[in-house]
């Protein structure tokens, strides 16, 4: 019985034992590892060498596409429709027909003008012949007035004479008094031609305008081009009432396009340099990878808060552009010295850039002068700063973790 105990008691001893030791050899004979070595992380990055220039920056604009000479043909007087030949988009040429009004709608006035004339003229041919009348008449009236004068003095002396009776007197007075009146009337009559004249003269070169006016109503009813051209609206159709003053036919002359653009104050002082001692800037037009440029003609004559509006020639790409066509242009400023063209991604906030030196970045405070375009590499920045030297490495990857003394190392 103890024999049994005394194993029961040390049986679990010895495995443990056994378990501690058989752990405490596979731990001792476990192979040594070596512990990791910490390497600092190196960032693979572009560069360019830097080139101090001379280059023109330039600014971005967005203008839009105008024509000053746009022609707005309206119709002369309320009428019909005829006949519309062309349509919005269509190219026309000088003298071409465009819209007609029906001439049934003029041709009333014309022959109402003719008419009032016709009958002015009468009226003047029938005074003058008066006239002529008038003073044959009144050199007849005169000289029975001087009969009649003759005729009360003889009465009167034969009444002194106690040979003749009141009433004779009285008779030839009356005669007298009736031919007094018939010479003034003819006397009026006389003086009041040159007045009479000058009426009806008035009256038919009223009615010489009105005449004028039909006629030029019924050319005007057909609506001609009077230049070569573009249709840009047609607002009416065949069979519409028209009202005097409404708009048939909207066209301009395609050399005549221009494009206006806003230009911020801070560079108008630069331009107007530059059209003072002509020097035009010029700005660029980039179109299915080809390159237009337009001189600038002219700045507004007012000016807003924020700037001035700047008119740019089109010159032949006005045979492609329409009115009211929105461009995004780069115009050139004058040229800056001492600068460095860098892409876009080099700069960092709006005036710092990245050195590689010593496989290392190295932090630089730059002066943004402008934006620069190229044709081959389109656009750029360019900077200026003290601190950069011809031939200089500048970082153009954008890392988002770049500071001064970061490890990096350029593209293969």
């Amino acid at each position: 019985m103890n024999a049994r105990r005394i194993i029961k008691f040390i049986l679990p001893i010895l495995v443990i034992a056994l378990a501690v030791m058989t752990m405490n050899y596979l731990i001792n004979s476990k192979a040594a590892r070596k512990k990791p070595e910490l390497k600092e992380k190196v960032w693979q990055v572009d560069v360019i060498n830097a080139s101090r220039q001379t280059l023109s920056p330039g600014i971005t604009l967005y203008g839009r596409v105008e024509s000053p000479e746009q022609l707005q043909a309206a119709a002369p007087g309320a009428g019909i429709v005829e006949k519309v030949l062309v349509r919005s988009g269509d190219r026309v040429s000088k003298g071409q027909p465009l819209v007609s009004l029906d001439r049934r709608d003029f041709e009333s006035q014309l022959v109402q003008a003719r008419s009032s004339l016709k009958e002015v003229q009468s009226q003047l041919d029938e005074l003058k012949i008066r006239h002529r009348s008038n003073q044959t008449s009144l050199t007849t009236e005169k000289e029975l007035l001087k009969l009649a004068e003759e005729e009360v003095e003889r009465m009167r002396k034969l009444k002194n004479q106690n040979l003749g009776a009141e009433s004779a007197l009285s008779v030839a007075r009356s005669a007298l008094g009736r031919q007094q009146l018939a010479v003034q009337n003819r006397q009026f009559e006389v003086e009041s031609f040159p007045a009479k004249i000058q009426m009806l003269e008035a009256q038919q070169s009223k009615f010489g305008v009105d005449l004028q006016d039909a006629k030029l109503m019924i050319e005007r009813s057909e609506v001609v081009a009077p230049f070569d051209g573009v249709i840009n609206a047609s607002p009416v159709s065949v069979g519409d009432r028209v009202a005097t003053g409404q708009t048939l036919i909207s066209l301009y002359p395609t050399q005549s396009l221009e494009i206006r653009a806003h230009i911020p104050f801070r560079y108008i002082a630069d331009i107007q340099n530059a059209i003072a001692s002509e020097q035009k800037p010029v700005a660029l037009w980039k179109r299915d990878e080809a390159l237009t440029s337009f001189e600038l003609k002219r700045l507004s004559g007012d000016a807003k808060p924020s700037g001035m509006d700047a008119f740019f020639d089109t010159g032949d790409a006005s045979q492609t552009l329409r009115p009211g066509e929105l461009l995004s242009l780069n115009l050139s400023l004058p040229p800056e010295e001492e600068v460095f063209s860098v892409p876009f991604q080099a700069i960092y906030g709006n005036s710092r850039i990245f050195l590689l030196r010593d496989d290392r970045l190295e932090g630089i405070d730059v002066e943004t002068v402008g934006q620069f375009f190229q044709a081959d590499r389109g656009a750029r920045l360019l900077v200026r700063s003290e601190e950069i030297n011809d031939g200089d490495a500048i970082v153009i990857t954008h890392l988002p973790n770049a500071v001064t003394g970061l490890k990096v190392r350029t593209a293969e």
